[in-house]
């Protein structure tokens, strides 16, 4: 696999295939649910306006029922990404309850997309409580507890497996310290709870040791998740890259999103053996749906992401930089951020800088 990164806090961490940025390219375009079609209509607008070579394969992914009866994504979407290789999704709702597949659960284990890439950084101009934050986690992004292996013992009495590999440990592992060497970063800190959970984390541990051990060169430690959580919530700036099982990455990259300014500011990627889909994390949330109130930033880092990792970077670049002028200037802001600008105001101000 060839690895090809991006000196930048929101570039795509591995390029699959070499491709010319001259060329247009094709992506898919997952809308999603709530608020997904306004935030990815905002995103495919500003692409065009700053005349980015991607072409839109946009697919819908409203579940159907497969012959078990339980309800799924739709093959045609697994078929674009299949095609395609890479992609954007909006956000997606699963409804709760027997007889549901969660979808994103769906796309990541058909496409075996890993690893989970999320940078949480500080953006000038938009104070938090922490004005140090600079940090990525680094998710498995297969196995662990959400492996969906789950069975009822007796009356009362419900089993759940935490199933961990040594092929899935090694693989995030050394994915974790490519994407530290090949971005200059300093420190890769392992975090998890072997000292309870000997075997399953234990194996984990290991691995990352054996990572840490071909990559002399950039530092390595191990942290309990507890101990990282407080850490993180005193001084962010005592972590660099973290790289976790798959509980564990979704708990605390949700936590260290928090320290910036939420899930409406946090880019997401993941990637696999077979394509990268980069995502907004965020709800779809339908209360606020259809009435250009929603913030579209996350989905549009997640697409400079998106846009590194096809060799587009100095689009992505331009992109990013327009946008966070926009955030940092704070006279278009959204709802969320504290601003009362539409999200249609919001991106027509990222267009006007990009012209």
């Amino acid at each position: 696999m060839a690895a090809r990164l991006v000196k930048r806090i929101y570039c795509g961490p591995i390029s699959l295939n070499r491709r010319f940025s001259s060329q247009v390219q094709k992506a898919t375009l997952i809308p999603g649910d709530g608020i997904g079609p306004e935030i990815a209509a905002a995103v495919q607008k500003i692409f065009a306006v700053a005349k980015v070579p991607v072409e839109w394969e946009v697919v819908d992914v409203t579940p159907v029922k497969y012959p078990d009866g339980k309800y799924g994504i739709p093959q045609s979407a697994l078929e674009s990404m299949n095609r395609n290789k890479v992609g954007l999704k909006g956000p997606l709702m699963t409804p709760i309850g027997k007889g549901h597949r969660s979808l994103n659960l769906a796309l990541r284990k058909e496409l075996n997309l890993y690893a989970n890439v999320r940078p949480c950084r500080t953006l000038e101009g938009y104070p938090t409580l922490y004005n140090n934050v600079d940090v990525v986690t680094i998710r498995e992004n297969t196995e662990g507890e959400y492996s969906g292996i789950e069975h009822e013992i007796v009356d009362g009495v419900v089993q759940s497996i935490k199933l961990i590999t040594e092929e899935a440990s090694r693989r995030v592992a050394e994915f974790a310290f490519k994407f530290a060497k090949e971005q200059n970063r300093k420190k890769v800190t392992a975090v998890h709870k072997a000292n309870i959970m000997r075997m399953s984390d234990g194996l984990f541990l290991s691995c990352c040791r054996e990572a840490a051990a071909r990559f002399p060169d950039v530092k390595f430690e191990e942290k309990y998740l507890d101990t990282v959580c407080l850490n993180m919530v005193q001084d962010p700036s005592m972590y660099d890259v973290l790289v976790m099982p798959n509980l564990y990455g979704d708990i605390l990259s949700d936590m260290c999103a928090g320290l910036v300014g939420g899930l409406g500011l946090t880019p997401s990627g993941n990637i696999g053996m077979n394509g990268a889909l980069f995502e907004s994390v965020h709800g779809t949330a339908p209360d606020i749906a259809g009435k250009d109130l929603a913030n579209p930033t996350a989905l549009l880092l997640s697409a400079v992401m998106m846009l590194h990792h096809m060799g587009l970077s100095k689009y992505g670049e331009k992109i990013e930089r327009a946008c966070l002028d926009v955030i940092k200037e704070g006279k278009h802001r959204t709802g969320d951020l504290g601003g009362k600008a539409k999200c249609s105001e919001f991106t027509n101000e990222i267009c006007s800088k990009l012209q």
